[in-house]
């Protein structure tokens, strides 16, 4: 099945639009009538009845069912094959790598988390993801030619059209995406940054069928914005649109790992909270931090989380401020997009309400009172699996763009 779809992808004909379109609607509701498909496509129902019955022919489509009604013939429902098509999401953060291979419905098949990794801009780093990427693909339990696309989201500036990243595996002209293809024996990669993943993985997986207009903001050992409108991922003309952290936000001369001084970033992430927390510890403050590491050069992120979850008065204290600068800037997201959901993930939203409500009361402070009441502040409903969701759907829905 997979040749076939794949050839009338490419064909780019009026009849394969039609189709992606329906694989389309089929992502974001799983099922449908003929009727549903229609009025959505603003076709006859003879019409949109004659291209699913070719998809079904050709093994990507099923009949799922009847659609229960108050009386009458109940019409035909349909939906995606599973096992007609699989796809790979691969999620590089900071300090590890999560990989998954989802079926044609958006099904886990399987999964493997937290495999150590810290991603560096060196050949030998490169390489050593290609073969933990590699190890997975190996052990893939389903046919390997139904594996369609295997999207790779990973941090910093990336151009998911054109498979460059400005940042990570920056070595030569070429797209890193055919790099990571010629790894992988010519199977088709495709890249996008960490944050958008997420936020496409939320809107997709969380089912925020009435939102349209969310800003995922991705508070991890950096901070980062996932933006949708309208339903779409917002990428901005080069791709690299949710670059929150690097906004000039503070008079305090620290270095930003992107090369310049103030960003945001410098004062509200992950990478902030460690070395304000450390500096803290070392002017004698009291944590329990001190007795779960007697070299602060080896506490994580990890660390500061649990010590919160153990109520440790200082990294509460720490998490806190970091909300309410958090909320400051939020609040200026708010005035200048007006969103229908803010979303709070990434791994310091594991804090809850002592990073959340923080946030919520300086928002309150800081915004319009009409953009306020209408624009709602919500953790990430996936958490932890955001980003890897995100990979596998956006993966996915790669090949079905329209």
């Amino acid at each position: 099945m997979s040749s076939k779809l794949l050839k009338e992808i490419a064909k780019g004909t009026k009849g394969a639009v039609m189709k992606k379109k329906i694989i389309t609607y089929f992502i974001y509701n799983s099922c449908a009538t003929i009727t549903d498909l229609a009025k959505e496509m603003d076709l006859s129902v003879p019409t949109v009845t004659k291209f699913v019955e070719e998809m079904v022919e050709e093994g990507y489509v099923n009949e799922c069912g009847k659609l229960e009604t108050s009386g009458g013939r109940h019409p035909n429902l349909y939906c995606l094959n599973a096992d007609s098509a699989y796809f790979i999401g691969v999620d590089v953060s900071a300090f590890y790598v999560n990989i998954a291979l989802i079926d044609f419905r958006g099904e886990m098949v399987m999964v493997e988390t937290g495999i150590p990794f810290k991603p560096v801009n060196v050949p030998e780093n490169f390489e050593e993801l290609c073969v933990i990427i590699k190890g997975f693909i190996n052990k893939v339990p389903v046919d390997k030619k139904k594996i369609l696309n295997v999207n790779i989201d990973m941090p910093g500036r990336i151009n998911s059209e054109l498979g460059y990243s400005h940042i990570l595996y920056n070595f030569n002209d070429k797209p890193i995406s055919e790099e990571f293809s010629k790894r992988f024996n010519g199977m088709r990669v495709s890249v996008d940054n960490d944050t958008r993943g997420m936020a496409y993985g939320e809107y997709v997986q969380s089912h925020l069928k009435d939102e349209k207009n969310i800003i995922f903001i991705n508070v991890s050992w950096g901070l980062a914005m996932g933006i949708i409108i309208d339903g779409k991922l917002y990428k901005g003309k080069s791709g690299f649109a949710g670059e929150f952290g690097h906004n000039y936000g503070y008079d305090n001369e620290i270095m930003c790992h992107c090369g310049k001084k103030g960003c945001i970033e410098t004062e509200v992430s992950g990478v902030a909270l460690h070395r304000i927390l450390l500096e803290h510890i070392r002017d004698g403050e009291s944590s329990i931090i001190s007795t779960m590491k007697s070299d602060l050069s080896e506490v994580t992120l990890d660390d500061i989380i649990d010590a919160v979850s153990k109520e440790d008065l200082l990294c509460i204290e720490l998490v806190e401020d970091l909300g309410r600068k958090l909320g400051g800037h939020i609040a200026g997201l708010i005035n200048i997009f007006n969103p229908d959901l803010i979303v709070i993930g990434g791994d310091l939203s594991k804090t809850g309400d002592y990073l959340l409500q923080p946030i919520i009361s300086t928002v309150r402070k800081y915004t319009l009172n009409l953009m306020n009441r209408d624009s709602l502040i919500i953790e990430s409903k996936l958490k932890e699996k955001a980003g890897i969701i995100g990979s596998c759907m956006l993966s996915r829905s790669r090949l079905f763009e329209v």
